[in-house]
């Protein structure tokens, strides 16, 4: 007697198909598992075995194999309990096995035969569909989360006698939710419009978000750093279906998805503490979850008091940065995250926060430059906007003049990244943080006149090939602000100027 039920195992933010296969012959009485398993899977056997006999069922006296296939991949969650148990009913011949083609089975089993929900489904029921499947079964409280896959038949469970009848009846249909995903995004709690003054750094932060530029901004505290930072995520323009369903997988497999609220919609702001780990910044653990940065994919990573953090965290965050992912290598394989975030940083210049203001701050030099090297030199290479927070006097704290909204500055960036688009279609990649090496000269030409001022800015900063390149970008970034097709001078002196800060406190502090 042999079935075959088909289910899915998260790998990454992925899943894979798995074919649970189970076998009963003559032979000593045993109930075998195979197929790489981790240890909550090798426990299904006992909350199988203790779930059938609660509901009526008793395993025959036989020889059980069940097999999990393909057996390169590592099996984990408790996922996989349901199919189990549907395997095993099935090959005593409990449940028809030809009703069990095309469908997708994943649960954990209490052992009163409950069925428990499981993290991740969203990415099952979607490969489910990608592999032409035509019925997917999950635990009721999962049912909603599940209903967000388009185009395919998604039925919710309770116990494990309703798969039963549900396998053994003649169709499948899905029952009407009487619930609605709400269809508006969630009000946000801050505007650029209750930022006074500061409106070099507001500029900054267009010019970031204009081009998805990395941001870094020192000065002394209570300048607005922080607040700025919680405004930027409101000028982002809003998620297509597919980045609100990318993202929403990534919480799903987390554990924070609530399918109450239908796919994410707003873009993330995530702030992480700076004691967090590099396995709670970049993911990681014995099995690989989404760290900070892929929570925070399609959005804002936030990191306030950045030389606070972890000189060896920190340092994680250059492939990241780079690749717009992170891969995870552990024995059972190895994960891909997605991370495609804007990086925010704040920072005060000096341990009191004051420096260079002789008058207040008292930091020897020696001091100061061993504050400041806690970010080192290749991490700030990739930061291609760096800008500085002055401390407001009353008057500028006073001064309601000229306080954009953040509507009205997100309608300039969504035309920026329009442009960016358009240019950018036949090229796979969408804006100007992320042109290659090798089409700099084509999307970034420069003038005889600008060549030369860049010559001379290079050796007057010392920049690198990297650094040149970012700040190459950025003024392509602000010549598409201001409509133009070329990169002028004033583009590239506004771009230097975002260079000239990171200079100004690391080589003189």
């Amino acid at each position: 007697m042999y079935s075959i039920v088909k289910t899915a195992t998260i790998f990454g933010i992925d899943s894979k198909i798995i074919s649970v296969e189970a076998d009963i012959s003559e032979g000593m009485p045993m109930f075998d598992m195979v197929g790489y398993l981790s240890s909550e899977v090798k426990e299904a056997r006992e909350r199988v075995r203790a779930a059938l006999k609660n509901e009526g069922y008793t395993l025959p006296i036989k020889r059980i194999t069940v097999n999990l296939s393909p057996a390169s991949i590592r099996k984990t969650g408790a996922g996989f309990d349901l199919p189990i148990a549907v395997a095993i009913l099935s090959a005593i011949g409990i449940i028809n096995c030809e009703r069990l083609e095309n469908i997708c089975i994943c649960g954990e089993i209490a052992l009163d035969g409950k069925i428990q929900p499981v993290n991740g489904v969203l990415s099952m029921v979607i490969e489910a569909k990608r592999n032409n499947l035509d019925i997917v079964i999950v635990p009721e409280e999962n049912l909603m989360e599940a209903r967000l896959v388009p185009d395919i038949i998604t039925i919710g469970v309770k116990q494990l006698r309703d798969v039963i009848n549900l396998l053994n009846q003649n169709e499948f249909y899905m029952e009407e939710l009487s619930f609605e995903f709400p269809q508006k995004l969630q009000e946000e709690a801050f505007d650029f419009s209750m930022i006074n003054g500061q409106q070099a750094l507001r500029r900054a932060c267009e010019v970031a978000i204009s081009g998805m530029h990395n941001l870094l901004m020192v000065g002394p505290p209570g300048a607005g750093k922080s607040m700025i930072s919680k405004c930027i995520p409101t000028i982002l323009p809003t998620m297509d279906a597919e980045e609100q369903m990318e993202l929403s997988k990534i919480y799903s497999v987390s554990g924070m998805f609530d399918e109450r609220l239908g796919l994410i919609k707003n873009r993330p702001f995530r702030s992480p503490h700076h004691t967090i780990s590099a396995q709670g910044l970049v993911g990681g653990g014995h099995i690989p979850k989404p760290g900070e940065i892929s929570l925070a994919h399609g959005g804002v990573l936030f990191l306030d008091e950045l030389t606070e953090f972890s000189k060896s965290t920190l340092e994680i965050l250059r492939q990241p940065l780079e690749d717009k992912k992170v891969n995870i290598a552990r024995a059972q394989g190895s994960f891909t995250f997605p991370a495609d975030f804007v990086l925010v940083a704040a920072m005060n210049p000096c341990s009191c926060g004051y420096y260079p203001d002789l008058n207040r701050c008292h930091c020897t030099r020696m001091s100061i430059q061993r504050y400041l090297n806690k970010v080192s030199q290749p991490l700030l290479d990739r930061i291609d906007i760096c800008a500085e927070a002055p401390t407001l006097n009353f008057g500028m704290l006073n001064n309601k003049q000229d306080n954009e909204s953040s509507a009205d500055i997100r309608t300039r960036v969504i035309k920026a990244h329009e442009i960016q688009k358009n240019r950018y279609a036949d090229y796979g990649f969408r804006f100007n943080s992320q042109i290659p090496s090798n089409l700099i000269e084509k999307f970034c030409q420069l003038d005889e006149e600008e060549l030369n001022y860049m010559e001379a800015m290079y050796e007057k900063y010392s920049l690198t090939a990297r650094t040149y390149h970012k700040v190459l970008k950025v003024a392509r970034t602000i010549a598409d602000m201001a409509g133009s097709e070329q990169i002028k001078l004033i583009h590239l002196q506004e771009a230097i100027l975002y260079r000239g800060l990171d200079k100004k406190y690391w080589e003189e502090g």
